[in-house]
């Protein structure tokens, strides 16, 4: 599989690019926000890669911030939602966005992307609410001097939730969670806690 590329722009496209690596061409899709960003052609760039391979294809997908591919790994994994789609979604929304629009339920904005209708949306809620918001508090939790209490407590008000019941969920879920420094763990048992 390819992880990344490094090598020459030498041709950029309306969804795609083609980086010259040492005299071959790759043909890469990615976000107009990643194409929007990049240098002119001829100059050097580096791409870090999703590769999706089919029976009948193996197609690469690039991207500047690991954010941006690891959010675009998880988008996939929804039902009915393929990478053109993923690829659209970070069009039009910044991961930021993204993550925030998936964690409150915003389906407003969700259906602002092409390709997104309402049931679709839902989907994509409903799918990757909870892995979404491991995805934030695993990033909290890389802060230096943060706790796992103070991680999954910030987490839970930035998704919307009351402080003082994120506090006390959070409590919660790290006196029955099995490894109680598993940041993953105690933020699946503290959502328990709050959607009961």
């Amino acid at each position: 599989m390819i992880a990344h590329l490094a090598g020459e722009l030498s041709r950029v496209e309306a969804d795609y690019v083609v980086v010259d690596v040492n005299g071959v061409g790759y043909k890469v899709h990615a976000p107009l926000s990643v194409i929007a960003s990049l240098p002119k052609p001829g100059e050097r760039v580096k791409l870090n890669i999703f590769t999706h391979v089919k029976e009948d294809s193996i197609t690469l997908y690039g991207f500047i911030e690991p954010d941006q591919q690891s959010l675009f790994e998880l988008l996939i994994t929804v039902s009915g939602i393929g990478p053109k789609v993923a690829l659209n979604i970070l069009s039009v929304l910044t991961v930021e966005d993204t993550v925030e629009a998936i964690a409150k339920e915003d389906f407003i904005s969700l259906n602002r992307v092409p390709g997104i209708g309402v049931k679709t949306a839902q989907r994509i809620i409903l799918e990757l609410r909870e892995k979404i918001a491991e995805m934030v508090w695993v990033e909290r939790a890389k802060k230096v001097g943060s706790t796992v209490l103070d991680d999954v407590t910030e987490g839970l008000v930035a998704l919307g939730y009351d402080r003082q019941k994120s506090r006390i969920a959070a409590e919660q879920a790290i006196a029955a969670a099995s490894d109680k420094r598993d940041t993953a763990e105690v933020i699946r048992l503290a959502l328990k806690h709050l959607t009961k």
